[in-house]
This record gives structure tokens, C-alpha cells and sequence, in this order.
């Protein structure tokens, strides 16, 4: 039996937390903070690293609790402090000193039993409000603890085009429904290309946009955002999944491999050989990509790779990434990823034998050049062209930009 935390063990937790918040100077809000609602008693923040859960955290706490707050902590569980106390021990301090509301970063960091910790203080302290967040590696729904029932369960993506917009302080938007863009997007495209000349914003934000500290250090975002790659697959890998050396250097071989010749449907086969490793276990790798944020699977079914033998396509997750990764940027290739990562938010997009996605099993869209026409999808109702390199379209031929404001 531990003895309980006194004011002295948890002096330093408490001026961290304070110090962070005061620190904490952002006022853009990413989307999902208008969408959680934070009156829920156990909420999970879960997305890839770099897309800003900690600043949200951090930014409801300042917001709504003020500076030097006595009802609300921050804590990053990598913090040294929890080498030498216990979670558990915290909570019972801070609900015997009145604190109504705990924020939890990187979670995973409690190891592979994170769920149960979770699950178990939740149950024992009801009356404190906890938000948590962890990496997309994380099975969060399907956690040995069960927390799927307990909490309510939210995806923060990287930024979108329309958000990084809003952040560059060049045009304040609001997100667009998929029906609007389609039905309306000449009158739209036309209002927002008359208040800014958007391509070359386009072409920023393709480039290092899509992860908000991109504005810490534009010159050294690849390299910063390489080494993100690397601690996902070298840290948060092996911190939820027990793998060993050797599978984290054939995932990390199988991303580059995959990277460089995205987005062909892959010979699995083939690669799995070069790997010198089994079906099974490739599939497994390929999902922790997929999981981690780092590859985007494409199917025709809507099935889970689980059930699939094979994705028909393999993108990199957004193209910023892309950049990181792949040595010579195919923009044709690009063009497709741009699409493909601010569409899936909030839509079922699809593989289509004819033209390149179909959404919702209702829309298809061929994505292309300025010059790209409708030969390829000539004759199916709602087909659309998504053209890149153009401000304004007509018809059916939508700008590519436009797809980023559906978030």
C-alpha cells in the first residue's frame, strides 16, 4: 500500500501545469474544439503526432479555467515525475483538494495496460472530468479496459486547407458541406478567389501546412517532420505493440518502399518477400502505418483491412508527409493525396475502376491537371473533374483547392 501524495510530492506537477498554461499562447482553435462536448466525464483526444491535441488541451484549460487554476491540471505523462508516482495516487490527491477536472497527454506512455489505469480511476473518481489523448497507434475502441462504453471519443486530423487559411490570417471561412461544393462551387470558389489570390496559399500549404508547427520553424519543417516519423515508429510503436527490433525496421523499411511508389496498387506479395516476412505479419505492419497516420489505405468494398488481402491503393497520409519522405515528388501523385486526406474525414471514399474515388457510393471524381478532361468518366451521372492549378472552375470541373474547406 503506497502512502498518499502530499502537497510537497505534487508541488512540482502543479507549478508545471501552471507554467504550461500560462505559456500557452494560441488563439486559432482547430475545428474539433466547437465539436467536443466538454461536459462529458471522459473524453479521449486521439490523432497522429504533430496535429495539435496538446495546444487544444492546453487551450480549454486556459480558456475556460484561467491561469494558476486550483479545479483543473495539465500532465504529460512522459514527464519524469511519473517515474516516481502513480497516476492513481495523483487523482485521489487532486479529488481530495477539490479538482473537478484532469488533462492527461500521451497516455501510452502508462504502458500497455494505459486502458485499465484509465478505466480504473474514471470508475473510482466520478467526480472529476477527465480528457486524455493518445496516438493514433493506440486501438483505443477496442482497449482491454473497454472504454469504447465509458467515453466519448473524438479524431483530431491535421490542419485543413480553409483552417490553415484562417491561421495564416488571410480569410476566415467556414467549412463547406461535399453537396455544396459540388452544386455551388463556381459562386464560392469565385467569392474567396475575389478576396485573395488562393493557388499560391495552395502551393504553401501542400507543402508544410497540414501540421500546425510548421509555423515553429518553416526551413526545418521536413527535417522536424522526419523526425516525428522516426519517434512514432521507435517510441509510440513499441509502446502500444509489443514488437521487436527487427519488425520496427521492416515497418520502417516497408513505409519507404511504399512511400516511393505510391499510390500503384502494390504487389503485397512481392513486398512482403523483400521484407522476408509473412502475410500475417505484414498486414499487421501496414495497419500500424495506417493507424499511425503515416499511409492511407484505398479500398473498393469499404472493408477493414482485416478482411482484405490487400488495399487497391496505398497513399501517403497528406502531402506533407509525402514531401518528408519521397525524394522526387510526382504531382499528379500529390494531387491525389491532397484529395483522398481532406475528403475521408467525414465521407466513405472509395477505389473506382472508373475515374479515381467515388464518395459515399453517390459521387465520382477524376483528379488531375488544368487540362484534365472527362474521358475517363464520360457518361456516369454525378462524375466530377477536380482540376488543380485553377482558381475558379465550371460545370463539372471543380478546383482542387475547394476540397480543403470541408473541415
Amino acid at each position: 500500500m503506497t502512502e498518499k501524495l502530499t502537497t510537497e510530492d505534487v508541488e512540482e506537477l502543479l507549478e508545471t501545469s501552471n507554467r504550461q498554461i500560462r505559456e500557452e499562447t494560441a488563439t486559432f482553435h482547430r475545428y474539433l474544439m466547437d465539436e467536443i462536448d466538454w461536459q462529458d466525464r471522459l473524453i479521449c483526444i486521439k490523432g497522429s503526432r504533430g496535429t495539435g491535441k496538446t495546444t487544444l488541451m492546453r487551450q480549454r484549460l486556459k480558456e475556460h479555467f484561467g491561469v494558476d487554476t486550483q479545479q483543473a491540471l495539465y500532465a504529460s505523462l512522459d514527464d519524469l515525475w511519473f517515474a516516481r508516482h502513480r497516476v492513481k495516487d495523483l487523482v485521489e490527491y487532486l479529488y481530495e483538494h477539490g479538482y473537478t477536472h484532469l488533462f492527461l497527454d500521451e497516455v501510452h506512455h502508462l504502458g500497455k495496460d494505459w486502458s485499465l489505469v484509465v478505466k480504473n480511476i474514471a470508475d473510482q473518481f466520478r467526480k472529476i472530468n477527465i480528457v486524455y489523448s493518445g496516438s493514433s497507434l493506440l486501438q483505443l475502441e477496442k482497449a482491454s479496459g473497454d472504454l469504447s462504453r465509458r467515453q466519448s471519443t473524438y479524431v483530431l486530423n491535421g490542419m485543413s486547407f480553409r483552417e490553415y487559411l484562417e491561421l495564416e490570417g488571410v480569410l476566415e471561412h467556414r467549412p463547406l458541406a461535399l453537396e455544396e461544393i459540388v452544386s455551388d462551387h463556381v459562386r464560392i470558389a469565385t467569392a474567396i478567389d475575389d478576396k485573395l489570390k488562393v493557388l499560391p496559399h495552395f502551393e504553401a500549404y501542400r507543402r508544410s501546412g497540414f501540421y500546425p508547427f510548421y509555423r515553429e520553424s518553416r526551413s526545418k519543417f521536413h527535417e522536424r517532420l522526419a523526425e516525428t516519423v522516426k519517434k512514432v515508429l521507435e517510441v509510440d510503436y513499441p509502446a502500444i505493440d509489443e514488437v521487436s527490433q527487427d519488425t520496427i525496421r521492416k515497418t520502417r523499411k516497408m513505409l519507404m518502399i511504399l512511400s516511393e511508389c505510391c499510390p500503384q496498387t502494390p504487389n503485397m506479395s512481392k513486398l512482403y518477400k523483400e521484407l522476408d516476412t509473412g502475410r500475417d505479419q505484414g498486414l499487421k505492419m501496414l495497419k500500424a502505418l495506417q493507424r499511425a497516420g503515416l499511409l492511407a489505405l484505398l479500398d473498393a468494398r469499404g472493408l477493414k483491412l482485416d478482411n482484405l488481402s490487400k488495399p487497391e491503393k496505398i497513399y501517403v497520409d497528406n502531402p506533407n508527409l509525402m514531401r518528408a519522405l519521397v525524394s522526387r515528388i510526382d504531382v499528379g501523385v500529390e494531387r491525389e493525396t491532397y484529395f483522398f486526406c481532406q475528403t475521408r474525414k467525414d465521407h466513405a471514399v472509395a477505389y473506382t475502376g472508373v475515374g479515381d474515388f467515388v464518395i459515399d457510393r453517390k459521387w465520382t471524381f477524376e483528379v488531375g491537371g488544368k487540362g484534365k478532361g472527362f474521358t475517363q468518366i464520360a457518361g456516369l451521372p454525378k462524375s466530377y473533374v477536380v482540376n488543380d492549378e485553377i482558381s475558379v472552375g465550371h460545370g463539372n470541373k471543380i478546383p482542387l483547392w475547394l476540397f480543403g474547406f470541408l473541415y
